[in-house]
């Protein structure tokens, strides 16, 4: 069997030398032929805009992405609403509606940038005008004793009694002051800030059910009272509304304005017995209790100072 591979090897050589053969023809043809143009692949150009990073597409600029960041604008997020946008600065919505010239209120985008304080030369809407403080009269004061030693009293009806001297007062040698120990300071309590001049507001209880949640700024921005279906709930000063509607998890709400710095929500009611823009007086029903939007029936009450939730414990009279 030694002879085959013998027979077969120049078999092998002969195919090896025919493919390199081929293989060079093919490799002339694709040189080209003489006064033939080379065809090449079609290359499409792609040019770049000015400014923008291959590979990413300029976002679309919204209304007032100039002013992002900026002391008195605020960039709308996911979920929010021009009512509740304006309840945490602390304005009316139809306000902020005029000052970004919104043709419709229920439609703002995501990265908008609006307006939150009214711009140079503006006034908000106007707030009824509140009764000034009765001041107290300060009683007289009572004249001192003069150096002569006499005193002057007033004299009661139908008395004729005189004045009468007293007598010179002894000189006494004074007593060394007695040693105090140093007090140690008073603990300092936490205390509201001061309200400008004319922005005091004397709330009272919107309602008369007990409390069953206190104010937490992360979790409760509020305080929740307790009642019955129907039961009255009362403007807790004199103010405007400025809302008057449904908003999510807020159930049936009511905003009042009662001056630049102040705000109240009354929320989850059955039913809203005051409209937009009207006038109310501290005292009044505006609605009725009820469970919109809530797991049972309460009061979900806010103070909003400057559109900051603030913990209405600290403003409502004791109980």
């Amino acid at each position: 069997m030694a002879w085959i591979p013998a027979l077969q090897a120049p078999v092998s050589s002969h195919r090896t030398a025919g493919a390199l053969a081929l293989a060079a023809l093919l490799l002339a043809a694709c040189a080209g032929q003489p006064g033939v143009p080379l065809q090449r692949a079609p290359v499409e150009e792609r040019t770049v805009a000015k400014g923008a990073t291959a590979g990413r597409v300029a976002p679309q600029l919204l209304p007032g992405y100039e002013n992002a960041g900026k002391p008195g604008y605020y960039t709308v997020q996911p979920g929010d609403t021009l009512t509740r946008i304006a309840l945490n600065a602390g304005q009316n919505w139809r306000d902020v509606q005029a000052w970004n010239k919104l043709a419709n209120p229920d439609l703002v985008e995501v990265g908008q940038v609006l307006r939150v304080v009214p711009p140079v030369g503006t006034v908000p809407s106007a707030m009824p005008v509140a009764s000034a403080p009765v001041v107290a009269p300060v009683p007289a004061a009572v004249p001192e004793p003069a150096a002569t030693g006499v005193v002057t009293r007033p004299i009661s009806g139908g008395s004729t009694a005189q004045p009468q001297a007293l007598p010179a007062p002894v000189a006494v040698a004074p007593l060394p002051a007695p040693r105090v120990a140093a007090a140690a300071p008073a603990p300092v309590q936490a205390s509201v800030p001061a309200v400008p001049a004319g922005d005091q507001v004397a709330f009272m209880w919107p309602v008369n059910g007990a409390l069953l949640s206190g104010f937490d700024e992360t979790r409760n921005k509020g305080i929740a009272l307790a009642g019955k279906p129907g039961d009255p709930v009362l403007a807790a000063a004199d103010g405007r509304v400025v809302y008057a509607g449904a908003l999510r998890a807020y159930g049936n709400l009511v905003i009042l304005k009662h001056n630049n710095t102040f705000l109240t929500a009354y929320a989850h009611n059955q039913t809203l017995l005051v409209k937009e823009d009207q006038t109310v007086r501290k005292g009044q029903k505006i609605a009725e209790m009820g469970s919109s939007d809530a797991d049972r029936v309460k009061l979900h009450f806010e103070v909003r100072r400057q559109g900051k939730p603030v913990d209405p414990l600290k403003y409502l009279p004791a109980r």
